[in-house]
């Protein structure tokens, strides 16, 4: 008996210190020079439950003010599985976008493989991205918006609309993304039947980023399985339209064909940008939609010089059948301008963005080891008292007389580096036709419990419901 009590109390001593031994190895990652300070967190998950902790829609991340205060701007953690440093600091972001493709390079944690799958095409970088950024921006950019989308997100946004008066009440959120998938799908495919494009629109919809939030949710889990098998049957469609275009040789003027004709780029790589586009964009930019018309409705000076402005292009309109105009919207809408960048500024589309490590780098007297993630808080910039007066007030006269790019040290909301977001002027120019349509034609009202919170991404735990009415 006492040999099995001995034999035991060795190997429950022994247990006890293989975990110790682990769980400090867990804490104090091996580095060649002096680690951010900060904490790992628990062993495999980290600190992650605690970064998807909800928040309020105006309140920095607690996640971040916290060990901000107790480490300082650049500190280290584990989230998402992954070693992980996270910069506020703004200079030192700049630095990150400076050194691009040498010493840092765009990644996301293994996590997000789960839903997107685990291609190389989603981190690809160098010239293959620089050249299909090019490709995009023949679309997306302002002469393939000139040319190519203005016409169809004109018509998608004043029918959807249109469609949308006679319910007495809808999800604002919903409506946008439908509105903006019915318009991308033909410029993304242009050869689908009537009942391919509708089943491929439900397969765009059913993909969203409600998964990204709190693990402990089961609407989470429901999420990422629904995103999960839309991502899968998406990509299906693609490769089947782009085997039969290769057999049988046609030729379209769309996006697939564009990108398949270059010779740069392999299928699988073909078919996952191709997929991305359109869920990118009605994820970001449905939500800056409705939080722009939240904004408007809560501010009766901002409604009121908004429908000046839109009355007027009404006005000097040759034709009044006419939908919105390049020109009109590059030249007749400056105020309309002021309300998407403040927007913009307020919502963070994209709070965090990632990088990774490709060699050992020194910033600041620390050492951030290969192959960690770089965690860059650009939100953080945009509450900044320093930069915005009364940053939580929503004032789009703030940017009157600025001429606003899409990245600065101070206005970080399209990422940055050779990331910076291809789609930026088709989010703005989405954003500046539904007002137009909404502020001419309709009146309009927010539902009381249309809140918005943070997971950090923006959500909406009771919907966004509006209610609009034909202006008499």
């Amino acid at each position: 008996m006492n040999m099995i009590w001995n034999v035991s109390i060795c190997v429950t001593a022994l247990v006890v210190v293989l975990i110790s031994r682990w769980w400090y190895r867990w804490s104090n990652p091996k580095c060649n020079g002096k680690l951010p300070p900060g904490t790992m967190g628990l062993p495999i998950i980290g600190e992650t439950l605690d970064f998807f902790k909800s928040y309020g829609f105006n309140e920095t991340s607690p996640f971040i003010s916290k060990r901000m205060s107790r480490y300082g701007p650049i500190f280290r953690t584990n989230i998402f599985g992954s070693n992980t440093v996270v910069v506020t600091d703004p200079d030192v972001m700049v630095e990150v976008f400076r050194q691009e493709n040498t010493a840092f390079v765009f990644s996301l944690p293994d996590a997000f493989g789960i839903v997107l799958g685990k291609d190389d095409a989603i981190v690809n970088h160098g010239k293959t991205h620089k050249h299909f950024k090019q490709i995009t921006l023949n679309f997306l950019g302002p002469e393939g918006l000139k040319k190519k989308l203005i016409g169809g997100m004109d018509r998608a946004a004043c029918e959807g609309l249109r469609s949308k008066a006679s319910l007495g009440s809808f999800n604002l959120k919903e409506a946008a993304e439908s509105l903006i998938i019915k318009h991308l799908i033909p410029k993304l495919i242009s050869n689908l039947g009537a009942e391919a494009q509708e089943n491929l629109m439900d397969i765009f919809m059913a993909f969203n980023l409600d998964w990204y939030q709190s693990f402990f949710s089961l609407s989470t889990w429901k999420s990422l399985y629904r995103s999960f098998t839309a991502s899968r049957a998406v990509k299906k469609v693609i490769s089947n339209v782009l085997l039969s275009r290769k057999e049988s040789g046609e030729k379209h003027d769309d996006i697939l064909n564009t990108v398949m004709e270059d010779e740069v780029l392999d299928d699988k790589y073909v078919i996952f940008q191709t997929y991305v586009i359109p869920i990118a964009a009605k994820d970001t930019t449905s939500v800056m939609i409705s939080m722009a018309v939240k904004y408007i409705t809560s501010n009766p000076k901002v409604y009121l010089e908004l429908k000046r402005e839109h009355n007027a292009i009404l006005q000097n309109r040759v034709d009044k059948n006419s939908g919105v105009s390049w020109e009109e919207y590059k030249n007749n809408m400056s105020f309309t301008k002021m309300v998407i960048n403040e927007t913009l500024r307020l919502v963070n589309m994209a709070p965090v963005m990632f990088r990774k490590t490709l060699v050992d780098v020194t910033i600041q007297g620390y050492t951030i080891p290969k192959g960690w993630m770089v965690f860059l808080a650009t939100s953080l910039l945009h509450y900044d008292p320093a930069i915005y007066e009364n940053p939580l007030e929503f004032n789009p006269w703030r940017w009157e007389g600025k001429d606003v790019v899409n990245f600065s040290k101070s206005f970080m909301v399209f990422g940055g580096g050779m990331r910076l977001c291809p789609g930026a002027e088709f989010a703005r120019l989405q954003v500046a036709v539904v007002l137009h349509h909404l502020v001419t034609n309709y009146d309009f009202t927010m539902a009381q419990d249309s809140e918005a919170t943070r997971t950090p991404l923006v959500s909406f735990p009771n919907g966004m419901h509006m209610s609009i009415s034909p202006i008499n």
